[in-house]
């Protein structure tokens, strides 16, 4: 299973009822597509550590770089992450900067993205939930590596509730 066990057992163990989740449940987007991921230098080292965490527990990555520290541009990684989970190559997208708000606001330029910033794991929940963001973006400067993997571990098990939430989902485009 990708979830943290501690994770697992104590968030997405039972519904408000006292039955289990299914395994199925437990995962909203399809796994046989990998996760996009994508970063600039700022996030470069948390992504490696977060690519490490998907692939440890069995989830198929695309790595769009960046490679190392070196200072690069966001757009150049945010762009071909996007494109594959617009495309539908991919299951979701993952993208990192400092702040985030750079891979985000690019990553929104494509249509059908809906890119969330997410710094905790209630706004990973809500982002997928009000919202359902298909790219996932994560300020590397202001979250730890245990946060980002709880955060991502929320992002992946949240299933979109519809509803009057769609509604406003399909206003987005233009």
């Amino acid at each position: 299973m990708f979830l943290l066990p501690e994770l697992k057992e104590k968030k997405f163990g039972k519904r408000k009822n006292g039955v289990k989740f299914t395994q199925k449940e437990m995962y909203i987007f399809d796994r046989n597509k990998p996760v996009a991921v994508g970063s600039d230098h700022a996030g470069y080292l948390l992504k490696e550590e977060l690519i490490s965490f998907l692939e440890g527990n069995n989830i198929p990555v695309r790595d769009f770089g960046t490679y190392s520290e070196d200072s690069v541009d966001y757009p150049d990684f945010a762009h071909p992450v996007a494109q594959v989970v617009e495309d539908g190559e991919c299951a979701f997208g993952l993208l990192l900067c400092g702040s985030a708000n750079g891979v985000a606001i690019t990553a929104n330029k494509h249509t059908g993205i809906r890119a969330a910033l997410c710094w905790g794991e209630e706004i990973a929940e809500i982002a997928r939930k009000h919202n359902n963001a298909n790219i996932l973006c994560i300020p590397a400067r202001f979250v730890s590596e245990k946060d980002a993997e709880n955060i991502l571990s929320t992002f992946m098990s949240t299933e979109f509730e519809g509803g009057r939430h769609e509604n406003r989902i399909n206003k987005i485009s233009l």
